[in-house]
């Protein structure tokens, strides 16, 4: 049928919905925001962090009609039970990655969640209802806006665009590789003491652990039946995170 298109019919005059148009799409956000991430590792200023987020979440809506939104899971899920163990196992990973981390390099800042922490800008001797409130502030941000935006883009429009192509399994490693990869402005390219510095195996670990975690939430996905699986699993996984960086590091 006609009306069973993944795009718009505007973008049909320009694009298949292919892993062409999905590559097209990891070039124009994936870049800009690797670099704005470094920036803002650098000069602790991440507004712009969310304006990116938001494009990732708005990419579904602007280019896919609603059987195309309907197809890359943005819809009911159809095993609701699956949700709460989404949610376990993020969190469960959230710690794995924390112990990973603390075991090989402590509070050095080749400790990725040490590195992130920064960007955090806890005080120093914070008071604990202080450091409460924070956290609070600091876990729903982290819970809403990248899970959401990244999500609907990564196992969303830009999975399905290359499962179209090469199917799922491959379609996953596709994504998820790109998603480890642009991590490493998060953590791997690191701003420390006024100058720039590459942690070779401290980074392979973190993309390594990126990559697994983001054949996780694609797992959900498709476990779950929508989009939401995947999302619930990034949120847990995201508080599990924050909460090993006010209460544990």
């Amino acid at each position: 049928m006609a009306s069973e298109h993944e795009l718009r019919p505007f973008w049909q005059k320009f694009f298949d919905f292919n892993w062409k148009f999905g590559l097209a799409l990891l070039l124009a956000i994936c870049i800009p925001r690797f670099i704005l991430v470094l920036h803002a590792n650098k000069t602790g200023s991440y507004g712009f962090i969310g304006l990116i987020m938001l494009l990732s979440a708005l990419a579904p809506y602007v280019f896919l009609s609603r059987y195309g939104r309907t197809k890359i899971g943005i819809t009911r899920p159809e095993n609701y039970r699956v949700l709460l163990v989404a949610v376990l196992s993020g969190i469960l990973v959230s710690f794995l990655l924390y112990f990973l981390g603390n075991i090989l390099y402590g509070n050095s800042f080749s400790n990725w969640y040490m590195y992130i922490a920064k960007s955090y800008n806890i005080p120093a001797g914070i008071k604990a209802n202080d450091r409460m409130i924070l956290f609070t502030i600091m876990a729903l941000t982290g819970m809403t806006f990248s899970p959401i935006g990244e999500e609907l883009f990564f196992r969303g429009i830009v999975h399905s665009s290359f499962a179209k192509s090469m199917g799922d399994k491959r379609a996953s490693l596709v994504d998820s590789a790109a998603f480890a990869i642009v991590h490493i402005s998060h953590f791997g390219l690191v701003f420390i003491n006024y100058r720039w510095q590459f942690l070779p195996f401290a980074t392979l670990l973190w993309v390594s652990g990126m990559f697994l975690v983001s054949i996780l939430f694609f797992l959900f996905k498709k476990y779950s039946g929508s989009i939401l699986g995947a999302i619930l699993c990034h949120s847990a996984f995201n508080l599990g995170m924050i909460y090993c960086i006010f209460y544990l590091l």
